[in-house]
């Protein structure tokens, strides 16, 4: 006997980047930021009265909201709140797309997990392929026969931006659909679209304190919108669960959002940590993307990205491979510390130097 409904024998969940337990490794491989949170952080978990986790929190988390609208020039009105920013995407789907709709578009090599959100939820799929060189096709998202968009931008894993104006055109291409801008690395570029929701009724941007802010274990996300829009996604919240995000990630999260100084700090260490290992890459033969995110990906000239990511692992660091179509020779390396893009680049440098050492002697014989 199979209990299971059909979608869920059906339905292939997505794969979350490895967390393993067996060993210490250098992790590049999730895009976790590689520096704590504010000090400000450590201050509030420390001083936490631990009496208040016997009720309930505020289930519209309204201190946290009024801080949000308040950095965006919004009311608390205009702000959701959930775990993460996956948790806040996937609100999205039965919020603003019908099982007997025109679909969900989004692009052919993105976020992973819109497809298995789609399928999860029972919506169409609309796929717009990228450009050979992961391009975005702005004609295909203006035109694209679909009851609402998502599109990442930066997009994961290629790195690569969408210019405002490009989004604009889409966006006023299409006012009777949704446009979900998922913005997880936005702030590594800046290039959010956040500015443009009381102006546009059918945008919603989404974001995540996970990787600028350094709070990935807390899991906090959020959208801004329309006030239609925002309470739409309450509706869906509350037919799930009314107390979504805790009361010691909201307090967590409003202290981050206090610490500008510190936050612009990392960002800008992020940043020039990028685009130094980028060129170190790009040495060792590597093509790498240009990147506006915290993470680079990148193919070598020479070695399977697959043989890379198995030599790397066990040597101790980690990073990403998807076995994918169109993506399956790169690797997604997440821009760590510079002692551990140090380490990355020295086991690199051997790996390489082994392939190649062992390509002559095989020559020879």
């Amino acid at each position: 006997m199979n209990y299971l409904s059909k979608i869920c024998r059906t339905t292939q969940p997505y794969t979350a980047g490895e967390q393993p337990q067996d060993k210490k490794y250098v992790k590049l491989n999730t895009n976790e930021n590689p520096y704590p949170p504010c000090p400000g952080v450590g201050e509030f978990i420390n001083n936490f009265d631990r009496e208040k986790l016997k009720l309930y929190p505020d289930p519209e988390n309204t201190a946290l909201a009024t801080k949000i609208a308040k950095k965006y020039g919004l009311s608390k009105q205009n702000v959701f709140i959930g775990n993460g920013s996956d948790e806040v995407l996937a609100l999205c789907y039965p919020t603003f797309f019908d099982k007997d709709g025109d679909g969900v578009a989004y692009a052919d090599v993105t976020y992973s997990f819109y497809k298995v959100w789609a399928k999860a939820f029972g919506i169409p799929s609309v796929i717009v392929p990228l450009s050979d060189d992961f391009r975005f096709n702005v004609s295909g998202f203006k035109q694209a026969k679909c009851q609402g968009m998502i599109i990442c931008n930066p997009n994961a894993p290629t790195g690569l931006i969408v210019n405002r104006l490009d989004l604009i055109a889409i966006i006023e291409a299409n006012p009777e659909k949704v446009i979900i801008i998922d913005e997880a690395y936005a702030d590594y570029c800046n290039c959010t679209m956040a500015n443009y929701v009381s102006k546009y009724p059918n945008l919603i941007i989404v974001k995540t304190f996970s990787k600028s802010y350094s709070l990935a274990g807390a899991r906090c996300g959020y959208a801004l919108g329309s006030e239609t829009l925002i309470a739409g996604l309450k509706t869906i919240k509350d037919s799930f669960n009314s107390y979504t995000v805790n009361r010691l990630t909201e307090g967590i999260a409003i202290k981050a959002l206090e610490d500008n100084k510190y936050f612009n700090a990392q960002v800008d260490k992020i940043i020039d940590t990028r685009d130094k290992y980028a060129d170190e890459l790009r040495g060792l033969g590597f093509d790498v993307m240009p990147s506006n995110t915290n993470f680079l990906f990148a193919k070598h000239c020479e070695i399977a990205a697959s043989e890379l990511y198995y030599q790397l692992k066990k040597n101790g660091v980690l990073v990403r491979h998807f076995n994918a179509p169109r993506v399956d020779a790169y690797l997604r390396i997440t821009v760590g510390s510079p002692e551990e893009m140090t380490v990355l680049i020295n086991k690199l440098t051997k790996i390489i130097n082994d392939a190649h050492s062992n390509k002559k002697s095989q020559e020879e014989e």
